[in-house]
Parts: structure tokens; C-alpha cells; sequence
């Protein structure tokens, strides 16, 4: 099938990538001629696992091929999938300007019948400011071309795109369109064999599918930080909690991981961007709000960790931070619980030594030129004349560590993990100082 894509971002270039692999005829289409040329010379733009490969392979194929040129992709596809960026406004609601600019590009263009797709996180309403957007334009140019638009959210998680995308748990098509629908069923079809995955509903419900499905695990996870506070103040352990709520199959054990807080481009953005569509309708969403405030605290509190630990005082220390990214497998820094830590050490007057498998690069982008941040070719070289460790991402190669080296080289031996990686007990058989997220323990050091 003849297939465009609109924004060759994480969410478009993973789809399309898939889509080619599988045998589809794909035309990526982005206004960056830089990101555009780098793709032809087999330069992935994001860290994905897998995706590097399968991007190459497909274009050398012949499968996928990029392009700036707006008219050239709306002339090539049959079904044009929608997949720029939705940034926060200043309110925090969604920003459609980029989706309806890609619609009103769609319409100058189009010549031929356009099954228009939204694969962009949108609010509830967007299909119907998509059309109303196409109608417009293609009655100023006096053309009488037909065309449905489509909600057909993505489910990906960072770090497991590409197999979300191969496998997906569920494909949801929001369309009354029964011509749409057979088209889409002909495009999944290879991902829709073993079982029906397929699930039809209208336009708005398919569009508040997707902004509730991230809800719901934000919730989870602000949930768990709630109870892994009451932990530290009860003398409780959370770890034995997760695992004895985990236990009962209506809870599970995913996205019950207590931590400092969650990021990334999605979580943050679509809670703050449903409190915000909420209140346009009249609604206070107490839950999502308090999702929200308890996530925006608990990114302070390795932070509040370390300054109790110091006595109120890091000036002229110096932190190991293990862990840039806001989760394993990424290079993604959005909304990433270490920028706070870092920005609020670094207002402290304290130096901070950082190693992470992936987002180095990101990182010296974002922070280029502090002279406080002193990026580290491994993990063990961050520790070097450092006064204490701080985990903020819970990467594989952080998991088991040399302690012996650890307590060597940190001068205060002393661990901030932020994502409970290590037993306080095996800890303490190494001598060292260890504060997890609600493990039961008081920080009573002070140096």
C-alpha cells in the first residue's frame, strides 16, 4: 500500500520504518533538510533499539524513502499518516499548531480521494478541527476532492518501539468510515494475524483512548511514589509492599516501581494536556492533578536526600550521577528527573560528575559549556574524587556494580538511588551508606 508520513520524529520515523519492513511503500516527509539528508546517509536522529538497522535496510530497499517535499508525499499516498510534534502550550495544553499546518499542506495538494491518519497524541475534538481545517482550504481552491480523517493513536514505549510497533498489544481506529476501516485492516493485516487486535470505535473516543492509557500509568506510578513516602515515614519497606500488591492480578506488578518521578515526552505531557482539556469543559480532574503535583515533588527528592544528608550544605561538592536519560534505552533528557537534581545541585554550588550509556550527547547539547558539569567516559570514572553516588536512571549496567570500588573511591560512601536497585542490607555488608525511595530508612548522617 502507497503510505505517507507527515514528521519523522520518533512516532513517524518508527512507523514508518515497520510499515516499509513489512512490505508497504512509504514516503517520509519532514521540513528538516538537515534531518532528511542524515537519514539517506544512514543517520538515525534518536537512539532506538533496533531502529537503525531496519531504517537502512528499508531504504536501501528502496521501501522508504525521505523527502522535504510536501506535494511529492501527498501525490504518493493513499493513506497520509499524521505524525508531528503536540508540544505543551503555555498553558499546558496540546499545540496543534504543527497537525493542522500538516493538514492544511495535505489539502493544497491532494488530488485523488486522502484517508488522512492522526498518529500525533491529540486532544479530544482534533479530528474534527482536522476536517473542518481540509474543508476550508479545499473549497478556497474550489476543489472537489473527498477525504476522511482518522484517529489511530500510537502505543509505543521508548526503549521498545520498534517490538511495540511489530507487536502491538491493541490497534485502535477511530472512524465510522467502513471504507476507512477496510483500508486500515489492510495495512495492519501483518500485525493482526495471531489474534483480532483490532478494535473500531468513533473519532473522540479513539483520541481520549490514548490520553487515558497514559494517564492510567502515570497514575500508577505517582500512586506508588505516594505509599513509597509513607513507607519512609512508617519505617516500612515499599519494595516488600510492591511485591504484595503486585501479587494480586487486579494490580500486576508493572508501572508499580517506585522511583524519582517519571519524564519523558509523553507522561508529563498528556497529564497536564487532559487537566487542561478538562477544565475547558467545565471539569476539575482532581486525580490527574494530583498525579501531576505528586510527580513535580518527587523529582525533589533525591535532591532533599542529599542536602539532609549534608546538612544543607553541598557547596563545593562534588555528586557521581549514574543515569542522565529519563528511562533505561534512551537518550530521551524531556521532563528527565536528572535535570532536576542537576539544576538544583548545581544552584547549591556543588559540581556534578554524570555517566549514562546513551544521552551523553544529549546532554552536552542541553548543558553545553557548564563548567559544573563534567560529563565521564564510564561509570567508574565518575566516581573519581567524588563525595557520594546518585542513581537517577535504572540502566542494565548499573545493576550490579563493583561495591568494593564504589566505597573506594567515593569519599563519604554514601548511595542516593533513586531507583532501588540495591538491597540496604547487602549495602551495608559493603559499608556503605544507602538511601532508596521509601526503604524505611531515616537519614540521620550527616557530614
Amino acid at each position: 500500500m502507497k503510505v505517507t508520513v507527515f514528521g519523522i520524529g520518533y512516532v513517524g520515523l518508527v512507523q514508518a520504518a515497520v510499515l516499509a519492513e513489512v512490505g508497504h511503500d512509504v514516503v517520509c516527509v519532514d521540513v528538516d533538510q538537515n534531518k532528511v539528508d542524515n537519514l539517506e546517509k544512514g543517520i538515525i536522529p534518536i537512539y532506538e533499539p533496533g531502529l537503525t538497522p531496519l531504517v537502512k535496510s528499508n531504504f536501501e530497499a528502496g521501501r522508504v524513502v525521505f523527502t522535504t517535499d510536501a506535494e511529492k508525499g501527498v501525490t504518493h499516498g493513499d493513506l497520509i499518516f499524521i505524525a508531528v510534534g503536540t508540544p505543551p502550550d503555555e498553558d499546558g495544553s496540546a499545540d496543534l499548531k504543527y497537525v493542522l499546518a500538516v493538514a492544511e499542506t495535505i489539502a493544497t495538494h491532494m488530488q485523488s480521494h486522502k484517508i488522512i491518519i492522526n498518529k500525533s497524541t491529540v486532544p479530544v475534538g482534533t479530528a474534527d478541527r482536522v476536517t473542518a481545517r481540509v474543508s476550508d482550504v479545499l473549497a478556497n481552491l474550489n476543489k472537489d476532492v473527498t477525504f476522511d480523517v482518522v484517529s489511530n493513536p500510537e502505543f509505543l514505549k521508548e526503549g521498545a518501539a520498534v517490538s511495540d510497533c511489530m507487536r502491538p498489544d491493541r490497534i485502535i481506529l477511530g472512524t465510522k468510515s467502513e471504507r476507512s476501516e477496510k483500508k486500515l485492516r489492510e495495512l495492519y493485516s501483518p500485525f493482526n494475524r495471531n489474534h483480532d487486535k483490532i478494535i473500531v470505535m468513533d473519532v473522540r473516543s479513539a483520541e481520549l483512548t490514548k490520553y487515558a492509557a497514559n494517564c492510567m500509568l502515570a497514575t500508577k506510578i505517582s500512586f506508588m511514589n505516594e505509599i513509597a513516602n509513607l513507607a519512609e515515614l512508617f519505617g516500612a519497606d515499599v519494595e516488600n509492599v510492591r511485591k504484595g500488591i503486585g501479587s494480586d492480578p487486579r494490580i500486576g506488578y508493572q508501572f508499580i516501581y517506585p522511583g524519582c518521578g517519571y519524564g519523558g515526552s509523553c507522561f508529563p505531557k498528556d497529564v497536564q494536556a487532559l487537566v487542561r482539556s478538562a477544565t475547558a469543559v467545565g471539569y476539575q480532574a482532581k486525580v490527574l492533578e494530583a498525579v501531576e503535583a505528586v510527580n513535580y515533588r518527587q523529582k525533589e527528592k533525591l535532591f532533599e536526600y542529599i542536602m539532609r544528608f549534608y546538612n544543607n550544605n553541598v557547596q563545593g561538592k562534588t555528586i557521581a550521577l549514574w543515569g542522565l536519560s529519563f528511562k533505561p534505552n534512551t537518550d530521551d533528557m524531556r521532563e528527565a528527573s536528572s535535570r532536576v537534581l542537576m539544576e538544583k545541585l548545581w544552584e547549591q554550588g556543588a559540581k556534578v560528575q554524570a555517566f549514562d550509556p546513551e544521552a551523553m550527547e544529549e546532554t552536552q547539547r542541553i548543558y553545553n559549556g557548564r563548567d559544573d558539569l563534567a560529563l565521564m567516559g564510564t561509570k567508574e570514572s565518575a566516581l573519581n574524587g567524588a563525595d557520594c553516588l546518585v542513581i537517577c536512571t535504572e540502566w542494565q549496567a548499573f545493576r550490579a556494580p563493583d561495591f568494593d570500588l564504589i566505597k573506594a573511591k567515593i569519599a563519604d560512601q554514601v548511595i542516593f538511588d533513586g531507583r532501588n536497585l540495591f538491597e540496604p542490607s547487602l549495602m551495608s555488608e559493603y559499608g556503605l551508606h544507602y538511601y532508596g525511595i521509601g526503604r524505611g530508612q531515616s537519614i540521620v548522617q550527616t557530614v
